[in-house]
């Protein structure tokens, strides 16, 4: 099922973006007793791969908002998911964490790009359920991009601690939290934590139905690299705290379990949400790491 639709955008988005951002083509595959939810932006060109671009955890696909345009002005079509139990789409079954998302995610591929290997881009969470998605279906992805992956194997030097939201009674107090958890886990310049910033994270984080998720905090991905065929590349930013201090070693780690690994690029001045915290620099080093539009 497919149908162009309006949908609700992030209000402090400037005027341009909102409105382009708006007009989607939404696009549905099943998932538990629900729907995942696909948007796509942007027009199928001959011999030119879909980009598909998976979020991170307690998200949307508005951990993209501030690519998406750019990555269509470049000439891709964009099809960006809302992972099950995020966003839109309905949990799935089975679990509660990326294991339980491989299949629905590989029937949705396979429905709406049939026998069209993609361009996979994951961020975070999405980037451990790509490397996933791959091992187990190779043939889905010509390429792939690892944006801030946890689950290398690979631990920082020192540990971050996030605060509890949800028991706090006014729409005031929980902000300050979400401040504070954008600062220690998502943006490595505070004053990054802008309106939108906020907007957006609040709006995903209280759509978030997968507690307890454990599989980000093991080796994962690492183990799932072996298995993928298609080139991959990685994109962090400089300061992602997830690897603070551990930077050669990650590059280690990936180079040492992808067989057909490109290559690691660090964004300057940046943190874990690098798309979002310098997003002319990370769309320079994706539309790079993608290689020509039809390639």
């Amino acid at each position: 099922m497919s149908e162009i639709v309006e949908i609700e955008v992030p209000a402090l988005l400037a005027l341009q973006e909102r409105t382009r951002l708006a007009q989607v083509q939404r696009m549905v595959t099943p998932c538990g007793s629900g729907e995942l939810v696909w948007h796509a932006w942007g027009n199928r060109r001959p011999g030119v791969p879909p980009l598909v671009l998976f979020h991170g955890g307690s998200g949307s696909w508005t951990h993209w908002v501030k690519n998406i345009l750019p990555l269509v002005d470049a000439g891709r079509w964009v099809l960006a998911a809302d992972l099950p139990g995020f966003g839109d789409s309905a949990p799935p079954l089975g679990g509660s964490d990326a294991d339980a998302m491989i299949e629905p995610l590989a029937a949705g591929l396979r429905q709406l790009v049939p026998d069209e290997p993609v361009d996979l881009v994951g961020f975070s969470f999405g980037g451990m359920t790509s490397g996933m998605l791959l091992a187990a279906h190779p043939l889905l992805a010509r390429r792939l991009v690892l944006a801030g992956a946890p689950a290398m194997g690979v631990e920082p030097e020192s540990q971050f601690e996030l605060k509890a939201w949800r028991h706090l009674s006014t729409p005031q107090e929980q902000a300050e939290i979400h401040r504070h958890n954008l600062g220690v886990l998502m943006l490595h310049d505070q004053h990054l934590i802008d309106g939108l910033a906020l907007e957006v994270h609040i709006a995903n984080v209280q759509r978030d139905r997968l507690p307890r998720r454990r599989l980000s905090r093991t080796d994962i991905l690492a183990r799932s690299l072996p298995k993928i065929t298609c080139p991959v590349h990685a994109i962090y930013g400089a300061h992602d705290v997830l690897y603070r201090g551990r930077l050669k070693e990650l590059e280690a780690a990936f180079a040492t379990n992808a067989p057909d690994f490109r290559g690691l690029t660090l964004i300057e001045n940046a943190g874990h949400w690098a798309q979002y915290e310098a997003p002319d620099a990370f769309n320079k080093a994706l539309l790079q790491a993608l290689g020509p539009a039809g390639s």
